[in-house]
C-alpha cells in the first residue's frame, strides 16, 4: 500500500506547484498590462497637453489682420479650412486608428504638425511687418496660409483621436471611465493654456521698455519643433491593451442576443465562435502548428473588421444617433466660433483711440482653464451620479449592440448624463446671450464672465458627448463612432464663422469715418457682435431640444431602457 501512496503525494504536489505557477505567472501578466494601461494613459495625456495648439488661433489672429492685412472674413477662412480639415476627417481617421491602432495616427500627427506649423511660420514672415511698424510687401498668398493650416488641422485629428481612443478602449469599461475619458479631452483643452502663456511670456516682440505680442514665426516654430517630438513619443507608446479580449466579449454578446444566426462572419467560418483556429496537439509537426497559429491570427483579424463594420452600420441606423449628432451641431458651433474670434471680440470692445483693458492671451487661458476643470469635474460627476448599466442579453435586431436594454444598478440617487450635457450647454448659451446684451461693451473687465460660461459649457459636451456613446454604442468602434458624430462641429464652426464674419465686416462698414478705423477692416461697437451672438444662443437651445427627445422622446434612450 506504501507503495501507491507515494505516487499520489507526488501527483498532489505536482499539482499545487503546477498551480502556483500558474496563478504566479497570472499575477505577473496582469501585473504587466496595467503598466502597459498606465504607459498608454500617460503618453495620450502629454499627447493631448500639446495637441490643442489649434485653440490658441486667438492670440495671433488679430495680427493676420494687423500684419498681414487679412480682412476679417480672410482671417475667419484660415481658420475655418483647419477647422474643416480638423473635424471632416475624423470618422476615416477613427475608422483607421480602430483598425490599425493608435501608434500609426500619432506618428502621422508628427509628421503634419512639423510640415504645417513650419509652413505657416515662413508665410507670415514673408509679409509681416517689423516691430518698428515698417510695411514690408504683404508676401505670400493668403492660400498657401490656408495650405497650412489644412495640415495642422489634420495633424490636430490624428493626435487627438490617437490619445482618446487609447484611452477608452482601454478604460472604457471600467468604473472610472468618466474621468479617464476626460482626463486627455480636459488636458487637450489645457494645451491653448500653456502654449498661449508660452507665445505671450515668453516667444514675445521685444519692443522698446515693453513686451510687444506674440512673436509669430517663433511661435509657430515652437509648435512644429514640440509637436514632432511629442508625435513620435505617442507612436511607440500608444498601444491599446487586451483588445482581443474586447473583440472577444463584443462577439459574444451579439451571439447571446441572436443577431448572428444568419451572420456573413458565421457563415464563412462555418463554426460557431469559440472554435476558431484551435490550436494542434503537442504531437503534430511544426509546420503543421505554424499553420494553425497563422489560420488563427487570420480569423482573429477577420473577426475584428466583421464586427467593427457590422457596429458600425448599426450605429448608422440607429435613430437617437441622428439626434446627438444634430444638437453637437448646433451646440459645438456657436463655441467654436467664439474660440477662434475671441480676439477680434475683445477689440471689438473698445473705440479704437483706446487701449483695451484685457488681452486675448488672458481669456485664451481663461477659456482653456475653464473648459479643463469642466471636463474633469463632469466625468467624475457623471462616475459617482449617473446610473451605473449593464448589458442585458435581449435585443432587436433594430438597436445598436451596446443599446441592449440594461439593469440600473439602483443607486440611491442618479443624475443622467443627459442632463449634465444639457445644463453646460445652457451654461454655454448664458454667456452668448450675456454678450448680446451688451453688458460687456466698454466693460472689458468684465469679459471673464462670458469666457468662463462659454468656455465651462465647451468644454463639458465635448467631454460627455463622446462619453455617452461609450455608455450607448459600446469601446469596441469607438474611433469611428466618435469620429462620425465629431465630423459636426466643422459645418457648425463655418456657418457660424461666416455668420460671425459678415455682421463684423458689416459693423465695420457702419464705422466709416470713424477716428482710427483702418479701411473698413475694423469694427467697434456692438453692433459689431450683437446679432450674431443672439442667433448664437438660439442655435444652442434646438440642440439641447434636440438631446431631450433623444434622451425622452419616442424611441429615445429612455424609453428603451437605456440607464444613460
Amino acid at each position: 500500500m506504501p507503495s501507491h501512496t507515494t505516487p499520489l503525494l507526488a501527483n498532489d504536489s505536482s499539482s499545487t506547484h503546477s498551480s502556483t505557477a500558474s496563478s504566479n505567472s497570472s499575477i505577473a501578466r496582469n501585473r504587466k498590462r496595467n503598466v502597459q494601461r498606465y504607459v498608454a494613459f500617460t503618453s495620450a495625456i502629454v499627447s493631448c497637453l500639446c495637441a490643442g495648439s489649434i485653440t490658441t488661433y486667438s492670440l495671433y489672429g488679430h495680427l493676420f489682420q494687423e500684419r498681414l492685412h487679412y480682412t476679417q472674413l480672410q482671417v475667419n477662412y484660415v481658420i475655418i479650412a483647419a477647422e474643416l480639415a480638423l473635424y471632416l476627417p475624423v470618422s476615416v481617421l477613427g475608422y483607421l486608428c480602430d483598425r490599425v491602432g493608435p501608434a500609426p495616427l500619432s506618428f502621422l500627427s508628427a509628421i503634419l504638425f512639423s510640415l504645417g506649423y513650419g509652413l505657416a511660420a515662413f508665410t507670415y514672415r514673408s509679409g509681416a511687418k517689423d516691430i518698428m511698424g515698417h510695411t514690408i510687401a504683404r508676401g505670400w498668398p493668403l492660400w498657401v496660409m490656408i495650405t497650412a493650416f489644412v495640415v495642422v488641422g489634420l495633424g490636430t485629428t490624428c493626435m487627438y483621436l490617437s490619445a482618446v481612443t487609447t484611452c477608452a478602449k482601454n478604460f472604457g469599461k471600467g468604473r472610472y471611465r468618466g474621468i479617464a475619458l476626460a482626463s486627455p479631452i480636459a488636458a487637450f483643452g489645457l494645451s491653448g493654456m500653456w502654449q498661449a502663456q508660452v507665445g505671450s511670456r515668453i516667444l514675445y516682440e521685444k519692443r522698446p521698455g515693453s513686451k510687444g505680442d506674440v512673436d509669430v514665426f517663433k511661435y509657430f516654430v515652437f509648435l512644429a519643433a514640440t509637436l514632432l517630438v511629442v508625435g513620435l513619443v505617442g507612436s511607440v507608446f500608444l498601444q491599446v491593451v487586451d483588445e482581443d479580449e474586447l473583440i472577444d466579449e463584443a462577439v459574444e454578446e451579439l451571439e447571446r442576443s441572436g443577431l448572428l444566426e444568419d451572420s456573413a462572419f458565421f457563415r464563412r467560418s462555418g463554426r460557431s465562435y469559440g472554435t476558431l483556429g484551435e490550436l494542434s496537439d503537442d504531437e503534430l509537426e511544426e509546420t503543421r502548428r505554424q499553420q494553425d497559429i497563422k489560420s488563427r491570427e487570420e480569423e482573429e483579424a477577420r473577426k475584428k473588421t466583421w464586427l467593427l463594420n457590422e457596429e458600425t452600420s448599426r450605429f448608422l441606423k440607429d435613430k437617437t444617433m441622428w439626434f446627438l449628432a444634430a444638437g453637437f451641431f448646433f451646440v459645438s458651433g456657436p463655441g467654436e466660433a467664439f474660440l477662434t474670434n475671441l480676439g477680434t471680440i475683445i477689440g471689438t470692445l473698445y473705440p479704437p483711440t483706446e487701449t483695451p483693458t484685457t488681452s486675448a492671451a488672458t481669456h485664451v487661458s481663461i477659456v482653456a482653464i475653464t473648459s479643463t476643470i469642466a471636463r474633469i469635474a463632469f466625468g467624475t460627476l457623471t462616475d459617482v451620479f449617473a446610473p451605473a448599466t449593464t448589458g442585458h442579453p435581449n435585443q432587436s435586431l433594430s438597436n445598436s449592440l451596446s443599446s441592449l436594454p440594461p439593469r440600473d444598478t439602483h443607486k440611491p440617487f442618479s443624475i443622467s448624463r443627459v442632463a449634465f450635457l444639457i445644463l453646460t450647454a445652457l451654461l454655454l448659451s448664458l454667456g452668448q446671450v450675456i454678450l448680446a446684451s451688451g453688458l460687456i461693451q466698454n466693460h472689458g473687465e468684465r469679459f471673464w464672465i462670458v469666457s468662463t460660461l462659454i468656455g465651462t459649457g465647451y468644454g463639458a459636451i465635448f467631454s460627455l458627448t463622446p462619453l455617452i456613446i461609450t455608455v450607448i454604442w459600446g469601446v469596441e468602434n469607438f474611433g469611428t463612432n466618435w469620429g462620425i458624430v465629431a465630423m459636426v462641429p466643422a459645418f457648425g464652426a463655418s456657418v457660424w464663422g461666416i455668420v460671425y464674419s459678415t455682421v463684423y465686416q458689416w459693423g465695420a462698414k457702419m464705422n466709416e469715418g470713424v477716428e482710427g478705423m483702418e479701411e473698413d477692416v475694423l469694427c467697434h461697437g456692438k453692433r459689431c457682435y450683437e446679432g450674431s451672438f443672439w442667433a448664437m444662443a438660439v442655435s444652442v437651445w434646438i440642440g439641447c431640444a434636440l438631446w431631450w427627445w433623444a434622451w425622452k422622446g419616442r424611441g429615445g434612450w429612455s424609453r428603451r431602457g437605456i440607464a444613460v
